[in-house]
């Protein structure tokens, strides 16, 4: 299958479900809504929401309902983002090939933005109006998926230790937390979202699951690469910030050809767990080739 067609159209698909889910630019307070919207629609691949899609699609579930629960995974990734680049924490000038938001909009205001965004998953997550199509009971489960992994067991902690292990020679298990929670943590949750979405069997559900683990630990191996081997115009931010903030990454522990040969072995992983699934899961299988041959 051609899969850049397939997160082409997804992704069409995402950013329809965004427009109505999101406040207009010039709706008051115009400043935090006019960088809630810059952050969002600054050319995301929508990688998580897609992947949410794909899982449901695995199981032959319609996923037309599934879009603003695949929306608000999107909401909190760009809450993520927007917080990740602030001074306080990984102190980025460029995301996306553009400005960060609070070098736009200013500190304050960048914050806020990303609590809205938060905030605004959820509003839309409980929302009956949005989602009457999906039972309560399933509801409130992916509810629970997704705002685990966006807290301390999840992105947070792993932001949390990133932080306090930079210019530290911390070991390998560190490392592996770091990205199984920073980054992997929410693939992982997007991947049980659709899943849940879907009514998985309990089989299912645990090789969907352990898909989603080896999938994100293998996109976060990919930007550990990709950080040193990139350029700018590529991956649309400073190239070589985690060696100059003194990270550890992959490439520090195994260096270049070692790391990628491990993204390449965790994807293989990836597609196995998925052997029990049909060909409605190929874009599952696809995603994960996409995900550690990207360039940006």
């Amino acid at each position: 299958m051609d899969i850049k067609a397939y997160l082409t159209k997804k992704k069409e698909l995402v950013d329809k479900a965004l427009e109505k889910l999101v406040p207009p630019a010039k709706l008051f307070p115009i400043s935090v809504h006019e960088a809630m919207r810059y952050s969002l629609f600054a050319g995301g691949k929508r990688v998580r929401p897609v992947l949410a899609i794909a899982a449901a699609e695995a199981l032959g579930a319609r996923t037309a309902d599934l879009l603003p629960v695949a929306g608000s995974l999107e909401l909190i990734h760009t809450y993520s983002l927007i917080h990740d680049d602030l001074p306080a924490m990984d102190n980025d000038d460029l995301r996306r090939g553009r400005p960060t938001c609070h070098k736009v909009y200013g500190e304050a205001v960048a914050i806020l933005a990303g609590d809205g965004l938060l905030n605004m998953a959820f509003e839309v997550l409980s929302d009956p109006r949005r989602l009457k199509a999906v039972p309560a009971g399933r509801l409130v489960a992916i509810i629970k998926e997704i705002s685990t992994a966006s807290g301390v067991f999840g992105m947070v902690g792993g932001q949390v230790v990133d932080m306090e292990s930079e210019g530290k020679d911390v070991d390998f298990p560190t490392l592996e937390y770091i990205h199984t929670h920073k980054t992997g943590a929410l693939i992982r949750a997007s991947v049980r979202t659709g899943a849940l979405y879907a009514k998985a069997g309990k089989r299912q559900f645990i090789a969907l699951s352990r898909y989603g683990e080896l999938v994100g630990l293998a996109f976060q191996i990919t930007d550990d690469i990709l950080d040193i081997t990139g350029t700018q115009e590529m991956i649309g931010k400073d190239v070589g910030s985690d060696i100059k903030k003194g990270k550890k990454t992959f490439p520090s522990f195994y260096g270049l050809e070692e790391s990628r040969t491990r993204a390449h072995e965790v994807v293989d992983k990836a597609v196995q767990s998925l052997r029990e699934f049909d060909r409605k899961a190929d874009p599952l299988r696809e995603l994960a080739k996409y995900i550690v041959n990207r360039v940006n």
